[in-house]
């Protein structure tokens, strides 16, 4: 394991059923294979020896005589190498015969796990053939050829790296409750299973499924490898299934019906596992119930062999925007089911409220943007008439002709209520009360026309006897970059959960669903537009000149370091390295420069999350003070400004 990553193959060598010399050739090859390309741990298929379809020959001696001689030269075969490999080989134990899965490493087998579950219908006659070992003793047998002895057991899990490893065969996973489930609780972090299962119409989507579906059972990293090209075609076709899949997502697949060996591998993140599950209470709870007494751990690999290699790069994708849908077919789906939670959250506090006036800032940007889609929407559901939705625009110092146009194209659209209400009048005087210079552009300066905008929609709404529409997002709310007292308050804030970069995915979204060509333009206006408060003087040119990005760093860099932070708890050495991985265009320096102002900000910034309007949570991430983020307002930085600065130290000395 290197920095907290297990590296995995599954790999689908070419087979030739009863032929036990060519395929331990091809293992051996395929193992190799495995070894150049850093992995931890190789899954081969279900008896891979032999070849899964050698029907009535399993009961033949010179078969299982060659798989045994098989078994031992594939052990011998990882000597000197860092890789463990889990091969299909039939085991002749007492007067039974049992479909196995043996782990090799180091040039020894030093666990093997026989399959329970045996399928009989439909095209299977297994139990023809196999012994189920469900209920069978742990037993420490010899293998010829190999030193030392072998476990045999249905329990016992492998160590190899430091990570927990178990293993599960074909027909297993299709059990109502497989041997997974078990061998997770009782702390395996990763389930190879060997498989051969034949393809069907349909089956592979409904496999990937409960593939997937096992994973984030289990909060385990699972490996599947399948038989294909090779086996026999008597009754049955092959395509060659294998999958990489991590906590109900699929890391990666094979191709089907290729003629070809083929191998797939992805590093797993084992540390993201274990939080989750030490995060996530019940998983602890559910192990103390099902699986109360310690099983047996076999030592395969030591915990070092490849603890971070010089040279060592993530192999697997990092979403650079991992709040954002990026799921294909899905993308469109998902996106609606973000707004629906929000609009259904808007709609329930307004009729419990028995509220028909929305009050929205508008401020031709991205968050009353969006704010406002949402508010029509949840006006339609509850079949209100869209002109209490009351949007004002609010000019000041630094308001330009490009967002005002857009604020007011919008309005107009989509046919709410429309005020303008200029500010500077008040500001100026709020100025003169005060004593401040005017000419003096400082934080009371900004400040005030945040504060004075917020009066006036609270007041605004007193006057029509409605509630203010908050539209400040988790971004913000994550850098507490927004005015206490001011755009902070509202009456209910349906962007709480939504950072940055997913309101600009929605705002688009929406866009492309604009019935008018003008109103399809402002919103694809409005997101190429600068992220700004607008409080300062807009340039010689009459455009935006306070840009937030220059001043608090990128929305994409900050979006990331708040999933990993809040999502998995990950130290800021490992959201830097995972952003290196997800932004190899951005300099190290970059990166971990506005990641320690992330860090600084997030901390003194506490203050203004712990008294938050009410709003919808939406995804896995959020900050609401009343359930997923509680941290005293005080609570110091230091580790985490100290962890970055030894990041820049170590670049320094590059």
């Amino acid at each position: 394991m290197r920095n907290g990553f297990f590296r995995v193959a599954a790999c689908v060598p070419s087979v030739a059923v009863a032929d036990v010399k060519a395929n331990t050739d091809n293992i051996i090859y395929m193992i190799r294979e495995a070894e150049k390309a850093g992995a931890d741990l190789a899954v081969f298929p279900e008896l891979s020896v032999t070849g899964y379809t050698c029907g009535d020959l399993f009961h033949n001696a010179a078969l299982l005589d060659a798989a045994d001689r098989a078994l031992a030269e594939i052990a011998r075969a990882t000597e000197g190498l860092r890789v463990a490999a889990v091969v299909g080989v039939p085991l002749r134990h007492g007067p039974q015969l049992f479909n196995c899965g043996a782990v090799v490493a180091r040039g020894r087998c030093p666990l093997i796990r026989p399959k329970q579950y045996i399928p009989n219908y439909n095209e299977f006659y297994e139990k023809r053939i196999w012994s189920s070992a469900y209920g069978i003793p742990e037993a420490e047998i010899s293998i010829p050829g190999l030193d030392g002895t072998t476990l045999v057991s249905t329990t016992a899990l492998a160590d190899i790296a430091g990570v927990m490893v178990g293993a599960e065969i074909c027909e297993d996973l299709w059990a109502p409750v497989p041997p997974s489930c078990a061998q997770t609780l009782s702390g395996a972090d990763v389930i190879a299973n060997l498989s051969a299962s034949n393809d069907l119409i349909g089956k592979r989507a409904y496999l990937r499924r409960l593939i997937s579906q096992q994973s984030a059972r289990g909060i385990c990293a699972y490996v599947y490898a399948s038989a294909g090209f090779g086996e026999s075609t008597t009754d049955l076709a092959f395509d060659g299934k294998a999958f990489i899949a991590e906590n109900g997502d699929i890391l990666a697949e094979t191709e089907r019906w290729s003629n070809d060996p083929q191998m797939i591998v992805r590093d797993i993140d084992i540390e993201a596992l274990r939080r989750d599950r030490m995060h996530q209470g019940t998983f602890g709870d559910c192990a103390r119930r099902v699986a109360p007494q310690p099983v047996a751990v076999v030592a395969a690999v030591p915990a070092d062999a490849r603890a971070d290699e010089a040279g060592w790069s993530l192999l697997r994708e990092v979403a650079p925007h991992p709040f954002v849908p990026t799921s294909g077919s899905e993308i469109d789906s998902r996106s609606a089911e973000i707004v629906d939670i929000q609009a259904t959250g808007l709609a329930q506090r307004l009729k419990a409220t028995r509220c028909r006036t929305l009050v929205v800032g508008i401020s031709g940007g991205l968050d009353s943007t969006l704010a406002l889609l949402v508010a029509v929407r949840a006006f339609d559901r509850l079949g209100l008439d869209r002109s209490g939705i009351v949007g004002v625009t609010m000019p000041g110092f630094g308001t330009t002709g490009r967002t005002r146009s857009n604020a007011l194209v919008l309005m107009e659209a989509l046919g709410v209520t429309s005020r303008e209400i200029p500010i500077a009048k008040a500001v100026e005087q709020h100025f003169a009360d005060i004593s401040h210079d005017p000419e003096l552009r400082d934080i009371t300066y900004e400040n005030s026309q945040a504060r004075e905008r917020t009066q006036i929609l609270m007041d605004l709404a007193n006057e029509l006897g409605g509630m203010v529409l908050g539209t400040g997002d988790l971004s913000e709310l994550a850098l507490g970059w927004a005015t206490y007292n001011g755009d902070h308050m509202s009456m209910y804030g349906v962007n709480s959960s939504i950072p940055k970069t997913l309101a600009s995915h929605l705002v688009r979204w929406f866009a492309g669903r604009a019935d008018a060509e003008e109103m399809r333009r402002a919103l694809l206006d409005i997101v190429d537009t600068p992220i700004s408060p607008e409080l300062l003087p807009a340039d010689t040119s009459g455009d935006i000149a306070q840009k937030t990005e220059d001043l608090v760093g990128p929305y994409e860099l900050h979006d990331f370091f708040l999933y990993y932070m809040l999502r998995y708890g990950f130290s800021p050495k490992r959201i830097f390295l995972l952003a290196r991985a997800a932004f190899p265009e951005r300099p190290a320096k970059e990166i971990v420069h506005w990641l320690r102002t992330f860090c600084r900000r997030f901390f003194n910034q506490q203050f203004k999350r712990s008294c938050l309007p009410d709003g919808p949570k939406v995804g896995s991430v959020c900050l609401s003070p009343r359930g997923d983020w509680r941290m005293p307002s005080d609570a110091s930085a230091a580790l985490w400004l100290a962890e970055c600065d030894d990041i820049s130290a170590s670049l320094a000395d590059r």
